[in-house]
């Protein structure tokens, strides 16, 4: 009679065994055929696209930073990576804020999409309901649409966040 501890430690072995039978037939049924990689040209007419919006993201692809434009401003400045829309049909928009010491990107504001900031450096201050709520480096900032929110940098150095936002309201 096999027992139960026996039945577990054979486990591993059947497992490895049940592979090497499956794999000739997983691989003739589906050959692997590996797509040609686009060029940095290609890549960076890609981000251009995506931050005019008019691009449908159906395809892995990497947001290269180095050929996203920066814009600045008096509050610090903003790199637009994409703006478009998901194949399952929502809007999506992200960007990378830097967000100087005091200040404030806009005033607390509502807007039908949804929001993510994801804190990568500073000290913020982030509006839940009327209060002003601490946030630091790691600390997800979540804004639902709708709901009055708004950031702060209350700390001594700029603050760095990623951003993104998804809705109805973001499709090109």
């Amino acid at each position: 009679m096999t027992t139960r501890r026996e039945l577990c430690l054979s486990l591993p072995a059947l497992a490895l065994l049940g592979e090497s039978l499956s794999a000739p037939v997983i691989a003739a049924a589906q050959p692997l055929q590996e797509e040609p990689k686009p060029t940095p040209e290609q890549q960076a007419a890609s981000a251009a696209v995506a931050a005019k919006g008019t691009e449908v993201f159906a395809h892995n692809q990497i947001f290269r930073a180095s050929v996203m434009p920066i814009k600045t401003g008096p509050t610090g400045s903003s790199q637009s990576v994409n703006r478009g829309s998901l194949p399952t049909g929502e809007g999506v928009e992200m960007h990378n804020t830097m967000l100087l010491p005091g200040h404030e990107p806009h005033p607390p504001h509502k807007h039908e999409h949804s929001e993510w900031l994801l804190i990568r450096e500073g000290n913020v201050d982030w509006l839940i309901d009327g209060v002003r709520q601490p946030a630091g480096p790691g600390d997800i900032c979540y804004a639902s649409g709708g709901q009055l929110h708004g950031i702060r940098n209350v700390g001594t150095v700029p603050a760095r966040y990623f951003v993104m936002a998804v809705g109805p309201n973001l499709k090109s």
